[in-house]
Parts: C-alpha cells; structure tokens; sequence
C-alpha cells in the first residue's frame, strides 16, 4: 500500500508527519510504565493480552456467525432438524475456519496465533512453551471465550445458540474420541506448519484455518464441532448451562492434543527431515572457489587443480573467506 512507516508513539491531527517522527523520546506519547518488569514478566503480559484479544476476536465471529445460523427460521425439507441441513454445516464450518485463518494471521507475530487451551497445552508437551507461559495463556484463552460469548449474546437480539451438543445419536464416548481425533488433526497441522520452521511458514494461518474448517465438516453434526475448551465453556458460563457430558470437550481435546504430540515426537526421533527430497532451500549448486582468495572463479575459467567447492542455498558457508580489516 502507497502508506508511510508509521511513527513510534501517537500523532495528532495538528502535528507533522515529519516533525513527529523526529521528536525527541521525551516529548513522544508516553508508553506504558512497564519499565520495571523483567524481560520475561514483559514477555508474559503481551502473550496474555495477546492471546486474550486473539481469542476474543476469532470466536466473536465464529461464534457470531453460527448464532445466526442456528437462530435462523427453519425453512425447506430440513426445517425438522436443521442440524443436518449441508448448508448450514458448510456455513458454520466457514465461519470457524475463516475466522481462524485471518486472526491466526493478524496475531501470528504477536503470540503465534494459538487461541485453543488444548493446542497451548500440546506447545507445552513437545517444548515449544514454558509451563509457566502456557498455563497464564490457557487462563487468557479461556478467558477470551467467555468475553466473546457474553459480547454475541448482547450484541444480537436472538438468544445465544451456540452451545457444542451431542446430536445424530451419538454417545458420549463416541463424542469423547470425535473430539480427541478432531483435535489432534488440528494439533499436528500447527506443529508441522508453525512449529517446524520451513519456507511456507508464513502462510501457515492458511492451512491452520482450513484445518479446522475441514474438522468443523466433520464435527458439527456429531459433537459441535468444538476441539477447543475455551469455544465449548465460554457460551455455558454465560447461558449458565452446563451439559453432563461437558466434560468430553475438556477431556477430548487434551487426549488430541497428546496424540498429536506423540506422533510429532516420534517423527522427529526418526528425524523425518532427512527424507526429505526437496528442501525448502534452493538446489545445491557446486561453485569452484580459489583457495587463496576465497573467491569463485569465473564459469569459463575451466578446471583448475586444488580448488575447493561450496554449494549456494539460502545460507551459504564460505570453508574459506576474506579475513575483515582489523582496526
């Protein structure tokens, strides 16, 4: 976008651009008095309000958007049972799966984007998260879907229906293992796409969103479709409505997230990088390199005795180069 760098404290509309951006740091919008924390205490609070804030606006329109799906006016062949209308599944499936991808992305620098107690649990399991860190976002994250929730049922003038049920005769244990499966498909997809750092990193909100969208295909029938605590408790609290069988979406989740841990363990015990046979780096490329300068020889030079090579990828290791002047 035609857009400037935006200035590091707040301009108003009377004051310059230019003057603005050189100002003094004293004379700059003040910041927040945080000085006083430790680095890691400073780390804390922006992965908590980020994550509060991240949830609270994916599950705002996720569960925005299947309340008007479900408070909708039955109509057509489907006006019995409108939980198996293919239209409304696909609808609510795309509103999760959307949702996800784009808030995923906005805070994808900021926290990585988690919004899910049971994905931050499996950052926990395999090491990508200190226990300390996860268990104030698990507490963010939750508490994000109950300011959510609570947001959609006064925002809107139907009532909130947007509780996670059993439907289609399931059982609670089938819902249990819906859910434990479910998750762990989401779980893993986050690992292998944002965890492992490769080349397509960054568009990893994208797949991460038509993760879950694929599983809301699946689940919203069955069990709701949560595979996320936070998604399932936050409209209960406010509708103060508690199933018997809420605990599955507790349980479910956890178990997806410790199978997906497992199996992203193993792979990386048997080291699945190396069969891997197209690297995100370019081709190696052989490039003839003089031993006393370091530097490649030109392409028509021919073979030359005692040269050594290098290959040229996204990180290249001179085995010898130009010393720096030294001062």
């Amino acid at each position: 976008m035609n857009v400037s760098r935006p200035s590091k404290g707040i301009r108003m509309p009377w004051q310059s651009m230019h003057i603005h951006r050189h100002l003094p740091d004293s004379e700059r919008a003040p910041r927040l008095p945080l000085s006083f924390l430790p680095r890691t205490a400073k780390r804390y609070v922006v992965a908590c309000a980020g994550e509060f804030v991240g949830t609270f606006m994916f599950l705002l329109f996720a569960l925005g958007g299947t309340n008007v799906v479900n408070t909708a006016p039955a109509e057509g062949a489907n006006s019995a049972d409108l939980s198996a209308n293919p239209s409304k599944i696909m609808f609510i499936a795309l509103c999760f799966g959307m949702s996800l991808a784009v808030n995923a992305w906005v805070f994808f620098r900021i926290t990585g984007g988690l919004f899910n107690p049971a994905v931050t649990f499996g950052m926990m399991i395999i090491g990508a998260m200190e226990y300390a860190k996860g268990g104030m976002i698990i507490a963010s994250q939750i508490l994000g879907g109950i300011a959510a929730s609570a947001v959609v049922s006064a925002m809107m003038p139907n009532v909130l229906a947007v509780k996670t049920e059993l439907g289609g005769g399931t059982t609670v244990v089938q819902g249990l293992f819906i859910e434990m499966f479910l998750t762990a498909q989401l779980v893993f997809t986050i690992f292998m796409l944002a965890t492992e750092k490769h080349a397509g990193t960054f568009i990893a909100p994208v797949g991460i969103g038509l993760s879950l969208f694929v599983a809301e295909l699946m689940g919203v029938y069955y069990t709701g479709g949560s595979v996320n605590p936070a998604r399932s408790f936050g409209p209960c609290v406010v509708t103060r409505d508690f199933h018997s069988y809420h605990w599955i979406y507790w349980v479910g989740p956890v178990l997806g997230s410790l199978l997906a841990a497992a199996f992203y363990t193993f792979i990386k015990a048997l080291e699945f990088e190396t069969g891997d046979l197209e690297p995100d780096s370019e081709a190696a490329v052989e490039v003839p390199l003089d031993r006393e300068s370091g530097g490649a020889v030109a392409a028509d030079a021919g073979p030359t005795p005692g040269l050594m090579t290098r290959s040229t990828g996204t990180t290249d290791v001179f085995q010898k180069g130009p010393e720096l002047e030294k001062a």
